[in-house]
Formats: structure tokens, sequence, C-alpha cells
């Protein structure tokens, strides 16, 4: 049955001079708004135990404009400082609900330079954007299509650190569920192989950052050589962005790719459930780790799986996948990680990589077809039992 999803198509787009300007003064006014409001909210929660709502944020933010030091927030649209607004109630909504930190402060280097408009701010007409505050539209290069009679209902303006502008159009698309398929597939992420599969595929890491990393490097050294704040030193700031940019921009593409392929082919995924954070704290494989990028193929695969109608199961992080013998059900006590081959009691030869992706493949589609968790015994038992004696045991 066909949905209709929110998606967001980005495209990159040249703004003229006088765009340019209008632009960057509004990212400032909207990060000066951001701060100025989340220091007040601190002040009153920390100095009052007072929380301040998005209504009174709004009120103060009127009255802000009327000052003479704040009165050039007037020269701006106001829908993305609203907008901003609405974002720090987000933030803080979501740390009293424990799923965040308190928000932080944006900063004018590092913090994306970004401003959202709804649909009071933009101009939509004849696949025309023309923005609040602005004569003229957007040239922007669509690289794609949006769907036939889509139109957006938010924008999402942004300039990356590289000084590339893109577009952000929020659509509705209605979607079609792929057609169903019996193949199912479990997943292992890796270093040496990005993934493997439990058919027996293995996907190659293409190690985007490795093969960028001499050019990262001479773009380092020459930014470590200017005067910091000097124009020279901009310009090799900006080249640090570029190759870091590109970087970035092959390996969505891959991760884009591969995840739909597998969303198409197979009708369940099972991945397992990784810890990246606590992962790259490893500063031996931390630089790796990251340049996989497996968090973000599994927000790929979430949710592709549900505009398609696929199912997409995650396998509790302390699972023994790599250690179980998929044979005789006997868990194996260590495996350290430069074993990619090893033999069972049993005498089944297993490849470390492929044996994990197979052992998750029947985790998932066991919680997929009973429920609960997957997850082994990781304190004694009533006999005084080691965890890997009863890891054992329970697997068999």
């Amino acid at each position: 049955m066909a949905q209709q999803v929110k998606r967001a198509f980005k495209y990159r787009f040249y703004p003229t001079g006088e765009q340019a300007a209008e632009l960057s003064r509004t990212f400032g006014c909207v990060r000066l708004v951001y701060n100025k409001a989340l220091e007040e909210r601190t002040r009153a929660w920390y100095g009052e135990q007072r929380r301040i709502s998005y209504v009174q944020s709004s009120a103060a933010l009127t009255e802000w404009k009327k000052t003479e030091e704040l009165a050039f927030l007037t020269e701006v649209s106001s829908v993305p400082l609203q907008q901003s607004l609405q974002h720090l109630q987000k933030a803080f909504t979501n740390f009293f609900a424990k799923r965040a930190k308190y928000p932080r402060f944006k900063s004018r280097k590092k913090s994306r330079a970004s401003a959202e408009y709804t649909r009071s701010g933009f101009k939509w007409r004849n696949g025309k954007l023309t923005l609040a505050k602005m004569t003229e539209p957007l040239d922007i290069r669509w690289s794609r299509p949006l769907p036939e009679g889509a139109e957006p209902t938010t924008v999402t303006v942004s300039r990356d650190a590289a000084g590339r502008w893109f577009v952000s159009l929020l659509c509705e698309e209605t979607i079609t569920p792929a057609t169903d398929t019996t193949a199912v597939v479990g997943i292992d992420a890796g270093i040496t192989s990005l993934v493997t599969l439990s058919t027996g595929e293995k996907v190659a890491n293409p190690k985007h950052e490795r093969k960028d990393r001499a050019k990262l490097a001479r773009a380092q050294r020459e930014l470590s050589r200017k005067v910091q704040g000097s124009n020279n030193g901009e310009k090799a700031r900006r080249k640090v962005a570029r190759v870091h940019g590109a970087i970035t921009d092959r390996r969505r593409d891959f991760l884009h790719k591969l995840s739909t392929r597998l969303v198409r082919e197979n009708q369940t995924i099972v991945i397992e459930d990784l810890t990246v954070r606590n992962m790259v704290k490893n500063h031996g494989l931390a630089r790796a780790i990251s340049d996989a990028s497996w968090s973000q193929l599994r927000s790929m695969l979430e949710y592709k799986a549900q505009w398609y109608g696929r199912e997409l199961v995650a396998v509790e992080r302390w699972f023994p996948s790599s250690k179980l013998c998929g044979a005789c059900g006997t868990v194996r006590g260590k495996l350290p990680l430069n074993v990619r081959e090893w033999t069972c009691d049993c005498g089944t030869v297993h490849d470390r990589d492929v044996n994990a992706a197979k052992n998750l493949l029947a985790a998932g589609l066991a919680v997929s077809a009973c429920g609960g968790g997957v997850r082994p015994q990781r304190e004694k038992s009533r006999t005084g039992q080691l965890p890997a004696k009863q890891e054992a045991l329970t697997a068999k």
C-alpha cells in the first residue's frame, strides 16, 4: 500500500552577490537569536528554577527587535528567526526527556551556517524558488527532478565549510512499497570488508578517507603555516574543507547505493546493534571506524526499510555472533580481532565475518518470529558458572 512520506531533496545553488550577503546576514541573526534565547533560558533555569516556553521566547524576540542594539534583526526575514526558537524548544524537550544533552551555544566557526524557511517565508512558482527579502529566484542546479506535482513545505538553506551553498526542499512524496520477496540477509559490519552478508558476499571497504589522506595532510600542513585570521589562512582553511567535503560526498553516495540495493533485494535485513560511540574510543581503530560510517549506513537502512515495506531487525550487541559456531552452537571463549578464520571443536572451519553474518541472520529471524531480544547471560548463573560457559550452554 502506497504511503505519504516527507522527503528532503538537496541541491546545490549559486547565489548572486546580493543573495549571498542577505543569506550571510540571516545566518548570523539566526545564530544570535538562538544563543541569546538559550542564554535567557539557562539563566532562568539555574538562577530561578524557572522554565521559559517557546511562546515567551518568541515574545522576547519581538522586544529585542525594538531595542537599538538589536534593531538589525528586522532587516532579515522573521521566519528563520522563529524557526531557530522552535529548534531550541525541541532541543530542550529532548533534554528534559533525557534523549539528548543540554543544548549548546552555536559557534560562528564550528556550527553549520543554515536558515530554515516555512511556507510563509518563500515563494514557489513554476519550479522557481524565491526566498523572503529577495527579488530574484535562486540559481539551483536541479541534479534530479522533484516528484511530479510536489511542492516544498519547508526550505533549508545552508553553507558548508568549503563555501558551497545548498538548498534542501522538504516535500511530500507518495512511495509505493517494493515487490515482496522471500530473500533475507544478515549483515556483519567490519573494516576490511565494510559489510559481510550471510550469503557469503563481502563488500569491500572503499576507505574514502585513506585515499585522500596524503592530500588532506598536505592541505593541513599548509594551513598550519598561515597566520590565523588572514586572507591566506582563510584560503587554506577552505582548501582543507574542500578535501573533507569530497570525502564526505563520496562516502554518502556509496552508502546510499549500498543501502538501496540491500533494501530492494531483501524482505528482512538483520544487523547488529553496535555502539559506535564507545567503539571509537579505541584510538587504534577510531579513524577506520569513523571512515566506515556504520551509523550512517544503519540510519539509511532504517528509513528506507520503512519506506519500502521491508523489515529491519537489530540484534543486541552482546550476542556472540563471531564466537558462536553456526554448526554445533558452541561459543568460543576468546577470539582476538586478528583471527579472521577459526576451527570449532566439531571440526567446522569458519570465516569469522561470514559466520557472524549467518548467526545474526538466524538470531534476527528468531526475534522477528517470536519477539523478545537476543542477549546472552552476562552474569554468573545460580550454579556459579562463568559467562562464557553459560553462553555456550544457552546456545546449545
